[in-house]
């Protein structure tokens, strides 16, 4: 026990930190737009909501290396993703304003969205992480964001079809 808080200690985790033993204070939900995507954010909203936690979504922007040696703006595509992102969150929290009031913050990170998703979590010591569930057939070879997550075993992970 005294490893893992001093462990805890290292990762700059705040003291006296456990990790969901009162529910989830900060819960991460995975958006890319996709509509398991979204509706793993309104199910990760029902849940913050429901526990007053801090809901957190977080968009990965792609890092395509490829795309940006044959001089596509990838990072100004990725950038306008995440605005339509954010005005898309804004709106539906306007539609919702005075029924259902929910604590959210909106983050970017960079890089490929299994380790955003872990960095994000991380860095905002998310006690859970709702996505969606894949939508691409290949992942049922490889793996998905989702598959990895749960792996991981560091929060509980929530799959929304």
């Amino acid at each position: 026990m005294n490893e893992e808080k001093n462990e805890q200690r290292d990762k700059g985790v705040p003291a006296g930190f456990e990790r969901g033993t009162d529910g989830p204070k900060v819960i991460v939900a995975g958006v890319d737009g996709s509509d398991t995507s979204w509706r793993a954010a309104a199910y990760a909203a029902g849940l913050a909501r429901r526990q007053n936690a801090l809901l957190a979504v977080v968009y990965v922007q792609p890092m395509l290396a490829g795309s940006a040696a044959l001089g596509a703006p990838v990072a100004e595509m990725t950038e306008e993703v995440a605005e339509e992102l954010l005005a898309e969150i804004r709106t539906a929290t306007d539609r919702l304003r005075g029924i259902h009031e929910v604590r959210w913050e909106f983050h970017t990170f960079r890089g490929d969205p299994y380790s955003g998703l872990v960095k994000a979590a991380e860095e905002l010591t998310a006690d859970a992480v709702v996505v969606g569930a894949s939508e691409q057939a290949g992942h049922r070879i490889i793996g998905s964001v989702a598959v990895r997550l749960v792996k991981t075993g560091r929060w509980p992970v929530t799959v929304v079809p």
